[in-house]
């Protein structure tokens, strides 16, 4: 069954209007919809509605509720990436990457050698545009739920709340240094978190300081990849691990 994603504001006691005009366009013109037909709904909250159309126009879609439920992950662990901030619009193909593979959690990262610099507003902006990003892609990839796309975020401030996670992962370029096989070959949890550097490596100090916040420096490989390659490939490993664990 086709899955669409949307705000709970949308959603009444009995009905889900669909007023956003990408949507409208994507459920008429490429699944072709029609009135009476099915579709899996599902919100911010984390619920999922069974729904039939009962109005489609232009304007706006209205679906009635038929069944509402819990949404539940297919997925065993919860996988979060805290991401350096790359050059360009970057940032939304690896979000977008990132949702499709699962990733429970996306952290946009600033470094000392991250090159973006956004001022509050800019932040903000990004923030709802990243987060359009993870609403489009989930849909497309049928998730049943949808990622978490933190503020922006330090370094300090990331590691500061790290404690909670069962496995920290860092890569880095230099220094002694474990594979993902490793690592995964002797440690085992639910809640990882990975940690993605920017263009010309964390700097000697953040990498001494994730180790004293308990992370596991790694390699990712001879090659050196770029930001956006990195967080495709440490994704695609643990969606692996995941499905072969």
């Amino acid at each position: 069954m086709q899955r669409l994603f949307t705000n709970s504001k949308n959603i009444s006691e009995s009905v889900i209007t669909i007023t956003e005009t990408d949507q409208i366009n994507h459920l008429k013109n490429a699944l072709r919809l029609k009135v009476g037909d099915k579709i899996a709904i599902c919100d911010d909250k984390g619920f999922e509605y069974l729904s039939k159309i009962d109005k489609l126009s232009k304007e706006l879609i209205v679906f009635v509720i038929e069944v509402k439920k819990r949404a539940l992950s297919s997925k065993q662990y919860q996988f979060t990436v805290a991401c350096a901030i790359p050059k360009q619009s970057k940032m939304d193909e690896i979000i977008d990457k990132l949702t499709q593979l699962g990733v429970y959690k996306i952290i946009p990262l600033l470094t000392e050698r991250v090159v973006v610099k956004l001022d509050k507003s800019k932040e903000r902006l990004r923030l709802e545009r990243w987060r359009k990003v993870a609403l489009s892609a989930a849909g497309q990839s049928q998730r049943s739920t949808l990622p978490l796309i933190d503020p922006v975020k330090s370094l300090p401030e990331v590691l500061v709340e790290s404690n909670k996670f069962g496995l920290k992962l860092i890569p880095t370029l230099s220094g002694v240094r474990k594979s993902l096989v490793e690592v995964f070959a002797k440690s085992r949890s639910n809640n990882m978190l990975f940690f993605i550097g920017p263009e010309g490596d964390f700097t000697d100090q953040e990498v001494r300081s994730a180790i004293e916040a308990g992370c596991i420096p790694i390699t990712l490989g001879d090659l050196v990849l770029r930001v956006d390659t990195a967080a495709i490939a440490v994704a695609s490993f643990i969606s692996l691990y995941q499905v072969s664990g």
